[in-house]
């Protein structure tokens, strides 16, 4: 008998295929290209869709959950499961969703009094947060209790490290995170950013590497220096329409040098494919607290 739901949203960047096999609940998050809305349906083949469009000029616009809508969501999981719900926020140094969460528990409570709502600051993006969703998934099937798998995902949080790179800084110019000439400087030298999570959530470039291969030697370098046990772990690897070739090299090769016990490689959705355009791919694993 499951003593929690778990729930997040479609930013979590786990297929939907799997969310339903694992029971994680995630909210089908809204994005709007030319002012016609679409929703995330956490599918690759939609994925690639998305990404063809951002290629030819699409400027995609992503929104937040809003407290009603968290409410909505809350109600619909509860009257079916009735059970407390633990809810897995992108981090709240990245998007207003979080604060929503929190804003939005009170309200539901009014409408049923009787359940139980926690809300996890996950702190991190994409499959960062998803990671933390498995993991409340396996803590709920081995039968913890909600308090205990908050307890458990606030610890471990902290731990989960991810490393990005991209060869197209155009469209992390149009999110705010580099400058203009920031962006002329780097495509004219090659130049491809090494990106991660501070451990408040924030999206920083931590170094600049030139050329991609150069960029996947030096993630590797820190997965060598940051990881905790590989071999008792699976290593997240996401990417925003990369070459599938290419993929397959970087999780072969993460596999090959550190043993992790198997990789899982998933799409990055919309909501944050909105934000890194494509051409982008992350690894994501437990290791040393993040600074």
């Amino acid at each position: 008998m499951y003593k929690f739901s778990v729930a997040t949203d479609s930013g979590c960047d786990l297929p939907a295929g799997f969310c339903s096999e694992r029971k994680i609940h995630a909210y089908p998050m809204k994005y709007e290209i030319d002012e016609v809305e679409y929703t995330d349906k956490m599918d690759p083949e939609d994925c690639v869709k998305f990404y063809d469009l951002m290629r030819n000029g699409a400027v995609p616009k992503t929104s937040q959950m809003n407290p009603l809508e968290f409410v909505d969501f809350w109600t619909e999981l509860y009257d079916s499961e009735h059970l407390p719900i633990v809810h897995v926020a992108m981090g709240s140094a990245i998007s207003g969703t979080c604060a929503n969460a929190k804003i939005a528990v009170d309200l539901f409570l009014e409408q049923r009094s009787d359940a139980k709502v926690f809300v996890v600051d996950s702190t991190l993006a994409s499959i960062g947060y998803g990671m933390l969703c498995v993991k409340a998934a396996d803590m709920r099937d081995a039968g913890s209790t909600p308090e205990e798998c908050v307890a458990d995902l606030e610890n471990r949080k902290k731990n989960i490290n991810t490393y990005y790179t991209t060869n197209d800084l155009k469209y992390l110019y149009r999110s705010g995170r580099v400058s203009k000439a920031g962006v002329i400087v780097a495509t004219a030298l090659n130049i491809n950013p090494i990106l991660n999570l501070d451990k408040e959530g924030k999206l920083i470039v931590q170094e600049k590497i030139r050329g991609r291969k150069n960029a996947f030697e030096r993630i590797y370098a820190i997965v060598k220096e940051l990881v905790i046990a590989p071999e008792t772990q699976t290593v997240y690897i996401c990417h925003s329409d990369c070459r599938p070739e290419e993929v397959r090299s970087f999780s072969d090769t993460l596999l090959e040098r550190f043993h992790f016990k198997g990789s899982f490689i998933s799409y990055i959705g919309p909501t944050i494919g909105s934000h890194s355009g494509p051409g982008l791919i992350a690894a994501f694993f437990e290791g040393q607290p993040r600074f």
